[in-house]
């Protein structure tokens, strides 16, 4: 009995102080969106709570200021939106090709994907922006949708977690008329929900949070999305931190509401993922 304790004891006081950790800077900055920009100013993102010169005020001017917050919000919203759902039909229709199908190449082909992983994006960065501004898509949306659609990861993801799919099902699909992508669409894509959900929230997450890349395609303050917008608050001539934190704490909202939403997915989806093939 005793043996058994102690492990899930240290994973118990592993997790807590992990929680810990993670719950800190959230705490951070809630307490923070209701403190003036002056105190950050004086003491930085800090822990300390202080009732005293907490209010109210960020958020009311959040809603009631003039300023480009929530045009940046949903530019960002919208662009997480089309990527995210991009991402996961083209990458899931690919991962199928290799999971269910035969064909010549195609082990050059996945270990070409597996490869592609390994290439920090950093490394890209060049010949992808002169690649864009050849074709006519600078300060676009489409500079920003087109690039990360085809994602290595969720290929891989999607090709690993299609392996566990019982291959009688496609059989079945076929011994009963169903076309190739009837068999795709009906059969395939419902079993796929869990690996879907998990997929989401981390394409959603890195969609949501990107900066780099935008930034450098995007030249219209009008387009900016939200990480760009906020950054444009830190400025040599003055900084709206009374803007800066509160937005910040609202930019955690929607990738908040998307675990939410698929929470009850997103471990079997991971699971699942990690263990096939």
């Amino acid at each position: 009995m005793n043996k058994e304790i102690w492990p899930r004891a240290a994973l118990l006081i592993f997790f807590s102080v992990l929680c810990f950790f993670i719950l800190v800077p959230f705490y951070a900055v809630t307490i923070s969106s209701f403190k003036p920009g002056e105190e950050l100013i004086r003491y930085g993102l800090n822990l300390r709570l202080d009732l005293s010169v907490m209010s109210l005020d960020n958020f009311i001017y959040l809603f009631t200021g003039s300023h480009s917050y929530f045009m940046w919000f949903f530019n960002s919203l919208l662009l997480t939106i089309v990527q995210v759902s991009l991402t996961l039909i083209v990458s899931a229709t690919v991962a199928y090709g290799f999971a269910a199908y035969e064909f010549k190449g195609k082990n050059m082909l996945f270990i070409c994907v597996l490869l592609i992983m390994m290439v920090p994006f950093e490394i890209l960065l060049l010949p992808l922006y002169t690649l864009t501004y050849n074709i006519g898509l600078m300060n676009t949306y489409s500079a920003i949708v087109l690039p990360g659609i085809a994602s290595a990861a969720t290929i891989f993801f999607f090709r690993q977690y299609l392996r566990g799919v019982p291959s009688e099902i496609i059989q079945a699909g076929r011994v009963d008329g169903a076309s190739e992508y009837g068999i795709y669409i009906r059969l395939i894509l419902p079993v796929m929900k869990p690996s879907f959900a998990a997929m989401a929230i981390l394409n959603g997450m890195n969609s949501w949070n990107n900066f780099l890349w935008p930034f450098m395609v995007l030249s219209d303050a009008n387009k900016y999305t939200l990480p760009i917008g906020l950054k444009t608050l830190l400025t040599p001539y003055g900084n709206n931190y009374d803007l800066l934190i509160v937005g910040s704490f609202f930019s955690i909202i929607p990738i908040f509401a998307l675990f939410i939403a698929f929470q009850r997915y997103f471990i079997d989806g991971m699971t699942a993922g990690a263990v096939k093939g």
